[in-house]
């Protein structure tokens, strides 16, 4: 192939291998491995579920992610111990990272099954800082942060009566944990597991890869069909998840070949990691020469949402407000590290940017 042709073959979207017909039903479990099973989790909004993984460890099992603290997942977990009670308990509990349909439910397995919760440090210590948020009144550096992108007051009264919200999907964490660190090899049951760390989506989010059995737990860092959410947050205004998140995605090509199954946390199994990696950093590209574009003109955050997303926000979605904002700072904080925008500050507030 030709340089050019090579470029092209990157940005089409490639054509991902699902090997299995279909995914299992929430409360049962699918086997995909020797000793790996695949369970699904319910969640309560538009992306309906989660992906949850047991690998077998001795005579229990090894969870990795939990979904989110709701009924119907307590349900859904319930029938699955109902119908494996030959299979032996939860040996560890292993969370990918602190959102919370991943480790919603962590404090309750642990404390049900007196065992250890697995997480990286920085996951660990942000859940407990957010859950403690729930007793707390919006912070004013909160409310000036989306003041800043341009939200309206409606808006922002709208954040300053939810907030709080993240820990009532969150059992409480146990007050101990297990770390796990980048590159550590962990074994469970009679397989070696390496930790992968991936950054941008979530401070400091774990993949598991099995060399062995040629698979790779994949979390939200790499998913087949949807992009993960790479977030500015009003705790570090000025941080580039994004530029991370991009370093993250080769880190993931150069340490797990292209041979593996992953097991991603939303939606399905699937083969062909290297060329869904190329696609996700191409299209990610395309999307920051789009906002160039549109940034020849002075705009403020909420002013590139269609460009970004293709369609307008409405505001009274308050979730999905929240997620294009920290999104859409995500970007232009990209480019202002790159030196590609600048930044000002009109007398109300609000922020507008515009190519350099």
């Amino acid at each position: 192939m030709t340089d050019s042709e090579t470029q092209r073959a990157r940005l089409d979207k490639p054509t991902l291998i699902y090997p299995f017909a279909a995914p299992p039903e929430p409360g049962k479990l699918q086997e995909v491995a020797p000793g790996v099973v695949w369970m699904r989790m319910p969640l309560p909004m538009k992306l309906d579920h989660i992906n949850v993984w047991g690998l077998q460890d001795g005579t229990g099992w090894a969870v990795v992610d939990t979904g989110m603290r709701t009924d119907a997942t307590l349900a859904a977990w319930r029938e699955l111990f109902a119908g494996a009670r030959e299979q032996g308990p939860i040996t560890r509990v292993m969370v990918t990272h602190m959102h919370p349909d991943h480790v919603g439910i962590a404090g309750w397995l642990t404390r049900k099954f007196k065992c250890r919760l697995w997480m990286t440090r920085l996951e660990y210590l942000n859940c407990r800082v957010l859950t403690a948020d729930s007793v707390r009144e919006a912070p004013e550096d909160g409310v000036a942060f989306y003041r800043r992108a341009g939200w309206s007051e409606a808006a922002l009264e709208n954040y300053r009566a939810r907030f709080g919200n993240f820990g009532k999907f969150i059992h409480a964490l146990p007050d101990s944990y297990r770390r796990m660190v980048d590159g550590e090899e962990i074994m469970i049951g009679a397989h070696r597991w390496r930790v992968i760390v991936g950054t941008g989506h979530s401070p400091e989010h774990a993949c598991l890869y099995c060399a062995e059995l040629k698979l790779l737990i994949s979390g939200d860092q790499v998913l087949p069909r949807i992009s993960s959410n790479v977030s500015v947050h009003p705790t570090e205004p000025d941080a580039d998840p994004m530029q991370e998140w991009l370093e993250s995605l080769e880190k993931l090509k150069r340490e797990v070949p292209d041979d593996v199954l992953v097991l991603p946390s939303h939606n399905e199994c699937f083969r062909g990691l290297h060329a869904r990696l190329d696609y996700l950093g191409a299209a990610q590209q395309r999307v920051l020469e789009r906002l160039r574009k549109t940034l020849q003109e002075p705009k403020r955050v909420v002013d590139v949402f269609a460009t970004l997303f293709g369609r307008a926000i409405d505001e009274s979605d308050s979730g999905l407000l929240n997620l294009a904002t920290g999104e859409s700072l995500a970007c232009l904080n990209h480019l202002l590290h790159r030196g590609e925008v600048h930044r000002t500050q009109d007398d109300s507030g609000v922020d507008w940017y515009q190519l350099a």
